[in-house]
């Protein structure tokens, strides 16, 4: 009998070797490399077999029919509602609440598609338990606790379900592999047979996965690429509010936001998220700017505080929450460079209240705005909101959806804004605000 041929597969990024090293010679991680047994090779496609070519033109582009979750805020991140055929790969550190807010979403949905919870983490006493405490609407959910894919999937096609949660991809194992539960070479074919299933039988099937120290979702990257969306849960520590973000999503926006609360009851959702963003404090402070940032299609106020103080050592710090703290050292450079204000002695703090993290570059203005802020000890009125992303040559440069955010810091009673000269409001746009548009970065400062 032939000796079956092994590989050794780095549980990091995925690569495959002959020899076993101790460090991986593609992403650099050390005593990743496990000996894997290689996989059958599969057989060819029969002769005279091969798909037929179509034009782009003949294809049918019918949009595709939604679910509704029964969850405002989850449908609003999956962009719409639950689609017919659609993977979806969820992840967050342990006990954020990725559970609960699957059990409710499935008894929420339960009275208009056949569903299917498969855990491979706990019994099936301890989802009644939580199903229980979390006052579900319904508690007639079909479950499964398994952890073989061969009996997950005879268990789909017996029961025909038409929405499956898998509580969590990192259980499961196939009998075609000997490698361990867990390991990158199961979790990709794993993966692949839930995919085949859900594209060959048009039902929607939710993937948990585990996360690892650094926060990205363990196992190989293309455990990503193989599934249509891609969620995150987010949260500050202490913090009973969660963020969950589409990072993935072939049938909606990418970077689209829902924001719930961890109760008792499980997660609820936050009908006015803007509200958590804001200190509103009853006097103006140095150092704190309110802007409005665009999280997918959804506008939200969010307060950028600065602390600037005089440096005690002899690099001074530049420390960011929130925020990209190389992009703090660049904007400090053109505070200097343009309108001649230097804290290189200062050491400088930059925070997002509430957790929130801002990945777009209309925080840049507000931003500086605190900083110097803080460091003259002037605070900036409370009615004022501030956006724009601030360039090199020290010009302030127009941000995607600017008539969309003032009519959202209007909504919340701001008067007056700072904003870019091309995002000035058309005249069909009625704003009960003073809005103020700025071309320069010194004209924006004294604006303050």
């Amino acid at each position: 009998m032939a000796k079956a041929r092994t590989r050794y597969v780095c549980q990091s990024c995925g690569a495959s070797f002959l020899k076993w090293s101790g460090q991986c010679g593609e992403c650099g991680e050390w005593n990743t490399l496990v000996e894997t047994a290689e996989a059958p090779a599969r057989r060819a496609a029969a002769a005279g077999a091969a798909a037929a070519v179509q034009r782009l033109d003949q294809v049918g582009a019918d949009e595709a029919p939604r679910v509704a979750s029964g969850i405002a805020e989850m449908d609003r991140v999956l962009g719409g509602g639950l689609v017919p055929g659609a993977v979806i790969l969820i992840g967050g550190d342990p006990g954020i609440g990725k559970s609960t807010l699957l059990l409710q979403v499935l008894a929420h949905t339960q009275d208009r598609l056949r569903t299917l919870y498969v855990t491979g983490e706990e019994s099936l006493g301890q989802v009644s338990l939580r199903a229980r405490r979390l006052g579900l609407p319904r508690l007639d959910l079909p479950v499964l606790a398994e952890t073989s894919v061969e009996a997950i999937l005879e268990a789909l096609g017996r029961e025909r379900p038409q929405f499956v949660v898998i509580d969590s991809i990192q259980t499961l194992h196939t009998d075609a592999l000997d490698s361990a539960p867990g390991s990158v070479s199961q979790l990709r074919e794993s993966a692949a047979r839930l995919v085949n299933h859900a594209k060959a039988k048009d039902c929607t099937i939710v993937i948990v996965g585990h996360v690892t120290k650094e926060g990205a979702i363990a196992g190989p990257r293309v455990l990503e690429h193989m599934v249509d969306t891609v969620l995150y849960f987010e949260h500050d520590i202490g913090s009973r509010f969660r963020i969950v973000r589409a990072v993935k999503n072939r049938f909606g926006a990418v970077n689209e936001l829902g924001v719930f609360a961890m109760t008792d009851g499980g997660l609820k959702e936050v009908g006015n998220p803007s509200a958590l963003f804001l200190s509103r404090h009853e006097q103006p402070v140095p150092g704190s700017v309110v802007t409005v940032t665009r999280q997918g299609t959804r506008p939200l106020l969010v307060e950028v505080q600065a602390l600037v103080d005089q440096s005690q050592i002899g690099q001074p710090r530049r420390v960011t929450l929130g925020l990209e703290g190389n992009r703090l050292a660049m904007l400090l450079a053109v505070l200097h460079r343009h309108a001649g204000i230097s804290l290189a002695d200062q050491d400088v703090f930059a925070n997002v209240v509430g957790g929130m993290r801002i990945q777009e570059t209309a925080a840049d203005l507000p931003l500086l705005m605190a900083a110097l802020s803080s460091f003259r000890g002037r605070p900036v009125a409370n009615d004022l909101v501030v956006f724009g992303e601030v360039g090199l040559a020290g010009e302030i440069r127009p941000v995607q959806g600017g008539e969309e955010r003032l009519l959202e810091a209007a909504k919340h009673g701001f008067r007056r804004a700072v904003v870019p000269e091309a995002n000035r409001p058309r005249k069909a746009v009625k704003l009960d605000m003073d809005v103020r548009a700025v071309s320069r970065l010194s004209d924006a400062l004294d604006q303050g």
